[in-house]
């Protein structure tokens, strides 16, 4: 269905919710409230929420005149509607998003079941949970953030518990992900905080879905052992020479034949991708990814301290506190030769792709959005609808200007800031990276003008500064993303001016960027100005080989305008292609994971709430142990018997026991005896509890404890073997089929090592009961 035919459908819709929102307006405060508890019967006797829809939205369109004196436009309506619906909705910057998702919020409120908005920074959900919370509550629904302004405060387990327990929830993206993972690491049910998943709405769904999908959501646990394999590392591949040794493809870079064969002389082994090199291949590779695919001052600086500080690849904010996985923020500590912190484990991840596929219902809101409709379609099966403004356009976007270098590039669009600034226009001049925003920031002071400079992480006093922005003499320099999210207003005197005049400085990474920097300017039908100052040594350029166009940059040829828009414009596409074949590789390569972590979170959730386990489950696990034992040992000896039984069963061994083993060749009669001794060793644990039921809540929990021991080791080798795979290009396998069958492997390896913990917890442990009746376990 096209765009024009799904709002013609809504229209109708709309036609029905605002003939009901006239006839409440004789209705008193304490009747409109009302309505909810009206809603929520119908809803119990069976009417869906799509029965409800016209009356619900009818009835918030009241609320939000009532309580915030805004009523919700037309368009606003239609955009309501989508959501509902399960859209993502395009509307333009300023079409005031955050009132559009009181309705939908409120009606799917009405079924008491979870209902989140997700947002991209702590400051958006904080101030949109407080001024929309007055709706919320004043029609009888509770509302929570669930996030703090102080960076520094921890919810815990109870106050999230709290908070998931309203009915809508602000949050944001990364802190739902966390709170996601760290619910599936409860140790017992009283733990558990987050319902079961049900609507959420995506504010900027772009930038979540798509340039935020790949980021890895991960916990970090217990500290591995540390590698003098990263120095060795280093050293090596500083040896090495491209196109040689080693080949680089965007943003992937991987070892020729030639680099393989000094790899083995260097580190004096045979073959490179065996299982028992994989800490040098996957340090070798480690090292050269960050010699070849990171960059200071695009993907991180090193702050006064001597930390390396990562930098967000749209909003260029630092990150402080976040590291890289697998070991590669080490390999890049160790490239910038300052210290190299320790490695953790990854007990716990996720992607933001698969998190928010495990929401029933979804819908999400931006204003730039259309640009990917195919790729959000393939991977979400969410379809995309423009929502019409509720006034003209009227921002003048002018034709793009194309320069050989950035240096006359830069020159010019400050001299182009300089006209409008002479004026008193405000100017918001945008640029891709932290490095670009410095370097600009320069150019004004050289010219004496005051401006404000937004490339830091803090998102609270980012907005501070971009509502200003709008105002007489302001001049403001951002990256792409700084203060998404936050409208800029115009004085009377300012629009008279022509508006505000956006300047955007280089190619951007994708259009939808572009779109969005344009969008800064012209909200509701406000006058405003942008034109973009692109050249041959924008940061898109530099996934490609510039080598060749040197001479122009440098001046000792001539080439057209036309020409470099045609080269740069190319680079654009060819990057935003690549970006889109790296999201779906990314959900390729997390598909293992995702299926791995549904079955362990199932099992485990199963074991919180209750689940029992009876003798006869556990002897058959034991006799699964035992008889892949057996299996595996062709020469099967008293002393390896013996073994067998202190490390998995019992241990102790009398005599009369090893007597019973008197004919090692008969493996039924072993098996038979093996499993006599595990009955007997249930029997010595239930003696020692005193309880059968204590007994069968022990064996739930160190059931529990075996899986969740075998699941740390597979999230942090899955991790370690995406990283590793990556290096095998070299040898032109598909490297996704190449990652799935080792994870295969590992899963198999980590069902067989939960098998035998689960017993050797049960038989092993030194368990016992206080005074209290509670369990003490040691595990062995």
């Amino acid at each position: 269905m096209n765009n024009q035919l799904t709002i013609l459908q809504f229209n109708r819709i709309l036609k029905q919710v605002r003939e009901i929102e006239a006839s409440l307006d004789n209705l008193s405060d304490e009747e409109i409230a009302a309505k909810t508890d009206e809603f929520k019967q119908r809803i119990a006797e069976g009417q869906s929420l799509d029965d409800i829809l016209p009356e619900a939205y009818a009835v918030v369109c009241q609320a939000d005149r009532r309580i915030l004196g805004k009523r919700p436009y037309d368009v606003q309506v239609l955009a309501a509607i989508a959501m509902h619906k399960g859209y993502l909705c395009e509307m333009n910057t300023g079409e005031g998003k955050t009132l559009v998702a009181t309705m939908p919020m409120y009606l799917n409120g009405l079924t008491g079941k979870s209902n989140i908005l997700v947002t991209t920074n702590e400051y958006l959900a904080l101030r949109d949970a407080e001024e929309m919370g007055e709706v919320y509550n004043f029609l009888g629904l509770s509302v929570a953030a669930g996030v703090s302004q102080d960076a520094s405060k921890r919810f815990t387990n109870e106050e999230k518990k709290v908070i998931y327990a309203n009915d809508i929830v602000y949050t944001t993206h990364s802190v739902l992900g966390f709170d996601y993972l760290f619910d599936n690491l409860a140790k017992n049910s009283d733990e558990k905080f987050m319902p079961e998943f049900n609507f959420v709405i995506i504010d900027e769904a772009d930038s979540v879905l798509l340039d935020s999908a790949q980021t890895p959501l991960v916990i970090s646990g217990s500290p591995r052992v540390q590698s003098n394999l990263y120095e060795l590392a280093n050293f090596f591949v500083t040896t090495l020479k491209r196109n040689e040794d080693f080949e680089k493809e965007e943003k992937k870079v991987w070892l020729t034949e030639e680099g393989i064969r000094k790899a083995e002389d260097f580190f004096e082994i045979d073959n490179f991708y065996s299982e028992d090199n994989f800490e040098v291949n996957r340090h070798v590779t480690l090292a050269l990814r960050a010699h070849e695919l990171f960059e200071i001052e695009r993907d991180y600086v090193i702050s006064g301290e001597g930390e390396l500080v990562l930098l967000d690849n749209e909003s260029g904010r630092m990150m402080p506190g976040v590291k890289m996985r697998g070991g590669q923020h080490q390999a890049i500590e160790m490239k910038e030769l300052i210290e190299v912190t320790q490695e953790n484990r990854s007990v716990a991840s996720i992607t933001y792709q698969n998190l928010f596929l495990m929401f029933p219902k979804m819908a999400g809101m931006s204003g730039t959005i259309k640009d990917a409709a195919d790729e959000l379609l393939e991977i979400y099966n969410k379809k995309v609808v423009v929502i019409p403004p509720n006034h003209k356009l009227r921002r003048v976007d002018h034709k793009d200007i194309f320069f050989p270098d950035f240096e006359s590039q830069f020159t010019e669009a400050i001299k182009e800031a300089l006209r409008h600034h002479e004026s008193r226009q405000p100017v918001l001049i945008v640029a891709s990276t932290i490095a670009e925003t410095e370097y600009l920031s320069k150019l004004l002071i050289n010219e004496k003008i005051p401006h404000n400079v937004l490339n830091a992480n803090n998102a609270f006093w980012e907005a501070e500064i971009i509502k200003e922005a709008g105002s007489l003499d302001a001049v403001t320099v951002a990256t792409s993303m700084a203060g998404r999210g936050t409208d800029i207003k115009l004085s009377d005197e300012v629009k008279d001016l022509g508006g505000l005049a956006v300047i955007g400085v280089g190619r951007m990474s994708n259009i939808r960027q572009e779109r969005q920097t344009r969008g800064r300017a012209g909200r509701q039908g406000d006058p405003g100005f942008s034109k973009f100052f692109v050249s041959l040594e924008d940061e898109v350029m530099n996934n490609f080989d510039v080598e060749k166009y040197e001479p122009y940059i440098e001046g000792q040829k001539k080439i057209s305008q036309f020409k470099i828009k045609r080269i740069v414009n190319k680079s654009q596409k060819i990057t935003e292609e690549r970006a889109r074949d790296s999201r779906k590789k990314a959900l390729d390569y997390d598909l293992v994971m995702k299926m791995q972590r549904k079955l362990l979170y199932e099992t485990r959730n199963g074991l919180l709430f209750g689940a029992k386990l009876s003798y006869q489950d556990i002897t058959k696990i034991a006799q699964d142990n035992i008889d892949h034992f057996l299996d595996e040992e062709d020469d099967i000896t008293i002393s390896k018997l013996s073994r067998y039984i202190l490390d998995n069963i019992s241990y102790t061994i009398n005599d009369k026991a090893l007597e019973s083993f008197d004919n090692l060749e008969d493996k039924e009669l072993l098996r038979s005896n093996l499993l006599e001794i595990v009955i007997i060793g249930l029997k010595r644990q239930e003696k020692r509890i005193g309880d059968k039921e204590k007994m069968v809540d022990f064996m739930r929990i160190a059931t529990l404890q075996a899986i969740d021991d075998a699941w740390v080791e597979e999230v942090d080798y899955l991790q370690q073997l995406q990283s590793a795979v990556s290096g095998r290009a070299t040898a032109q396998r598909n490297l996704v089929y190449e990652y799935h069958k080792d994870a295969l492997s590992a899963f198999r390896l980590m069902e067989r090592d939960i098998k035998r913990n689960i017993v050797r917890n049960i038989l092993l442990s030194d368990v016992s009961v206080d005074d209290e009746d509670e369990i003490h376990i040691m595990y062995p």
